[in-house]
């Protein structure tokens, strides 16, 4: 049965978010899930890059808020990837870069939990961007969402 542990959680001193839950999926079928652009578009936003390794680069979509420059920073398959993004929501809008403030780092970790996977993620950097307080709580809520739609896609 796939279920989510506790909600996204911010800590404001660290200036993270960090969200776990436990899938009823094998680590093989998540791995895919959070690296693979045609299996992410399925529950995040639409994710493009142009490799596997660090140093890819693309982008991710949404209809509300155009795209947003991603590029893979670390890879250990299947135990953990991290990409940044430039992803500062109470920022101005308009041309965005990897090289301007405010991107922040995601990293997911799996871990074999039995038939299933615990998934931990945790984005960091938010002491970078144009209003800390404002994008914690959105990035909190936006992890709350997409790891939801990632439980429903993978049931």
């Amino acid at each position: 049965m796939n279920h989510t542990d506790d909600r996204a959680v911010i800590d404001a001193d660290a200036f993270t978010v960090r969200r776990t839950i436990r899938i009823s999926a094998p680590v093989a079928t998540v791995w895919a899930a959070v690296t693979e652009p045609e299996l992410i578009s399925r529950w995040f936003g639409e994710a493009v890059l142009d490799g596997r390794g660090v140093g890819a680069v693309g982008s991710l979509s949404w209809p509300d808020s155009g795209a947003h420059p991603l590029r893979i920073e670390a890879v250990d398959p299947p135990r953990s990837i991290a990409y940044r993004w430039h992803a500062d929501d109470a920022g101005p809008g308009g041309a965005r870069s990897l090289d301007d403030p405010g991107t922040t780092v995601f990293e997911f970790r799996l871990e074999a939990d039995g038939d299933g996977t615990v998934l931990s993620v945790v984005e960091t950097g938010f002491d970078g961007t144009t209003d800390p307080a404002a994008n914690l709580e959105s990035h909190r809520g936006g992890w709350d969402s997409e790891l939801d739609e990632l439980v429903a896609e993978l049931a």
